[in-house]
């Protein structure tokens, strides 16, 4: 019997964006998303909110849409025709009228597998997004996917709770500022050797309102060694990773293996 092949070809995306402007910042994502298909990459992670701008606030009822929708469709045609997955986040109209989610997809070529939608909200965020309260893996067929946005690198329990229920590659599209960057350069290896996972983070450059973006996405292995990162405004990043290096990991720091998960339940009850 043949060998399972655990090596695959990731990317991450970095981009400036267009406030408000669907068309255009499409039109550059689908440009990069092929670029990274021609490098062979059979994973694809998008910046947040990468469709929209990130400071969009008094457009978010406008820009915002349903799942499934017009951009997941768009994306699913693609992850289809090229046999790729790709993930990033949109705004999402909520259940209820008036409601917006800050909200994470991951696509297969079988169509989109699934949401999750930001927990961990950062400044205004708390009167822009609805906060969600669930921690999906995805199967994407490579391997297990979890999904964390943004602000939320510095939440090492979110990282914790997907790599627990099995993720072995975590991706975090992000909008993340420039004068926080030491925190980016440190939390994006942190979660990766904590957990002996793949990390995959698609960092936005350029300007919005003022704000400048860190930029440097990167792909990062469970040991905490920056495998690459972007240096242009508009760039993809494309790194083999070996899914076998996981295990590996987690047996040589068993960090998962020693987690008192009662002890931590206990101690946080008592908070």
């Amino acid at each position: 019997m043949a060998s399972r092949n655990t090596k695959v070809s990731v990317a991450a995306i970095q981009m400036e964006c267009l406030q408000g402007n669907k068309t255009e910042n499409m039109k550059k994502a689908f440009l990069l998303m092929e670029d990274a298909c021609r490098q062979g990459a059979k994973l694809v992670l998008l910046p947040e909110l990468f469709s929209t701008g990130y400071c969009v606030k008094d457009q978010d009822l406008e820009l915002a849409e349903r799942i499934p929708g017009e951009t997941i469709e768009k994306i699913e045609h693609f992850a289809k025709a090229k046999g790729v997955c790709v993930s990033g986040t949109i705004l999402e109209h909520g259940e209820s009228k008036g409601v917006i989610y800050d909200t994470g997809f991951f696509i297969t070529p079988e169509g989109n597998q699934g949401t999750y939608r930001k927990i961990f909200l950062w400044d205004s965020e708390r009167t822009r997004f609805k906060r969600a309260d669930c921690f999906p893996v995805f199967d994407s067929g490579i391997g297990k996917i979890g999904i964390q946005i943004c602000y939320e690198i510095g939440f090492p329990e979110g990282a914790r709770i997907l790599a627990l229920k099995g993720a072995d590659i975590l991706l975090y599209p992000s909008a993340f500022g420039a004068p926080r960057f030491y925190v980016w350069d440190v939390a994006t290896r942190s979660r990766a050797v904590e957990n002996g996972a793949f990390l995959i983070a698609a960092n936005r450059s350029g300007k919005e309102d003022g704000i400048e973006f860190a930029a440097h996405s990167r792909i990062v292995n469970p040991r905490g060694e920056v495998l690459c990162e972007a240096q242009k405004r508009d760039e993809v990043i494309v790194a083999e990773i070996d899914l076998d290096l996981v295990p590996l990991q987690r047996r040589a720091v068993p960090y998962l293996r020693d987690y008192e998960r009662g002890t931590i339940i206990r101690a946080l009850n008592e908070l």
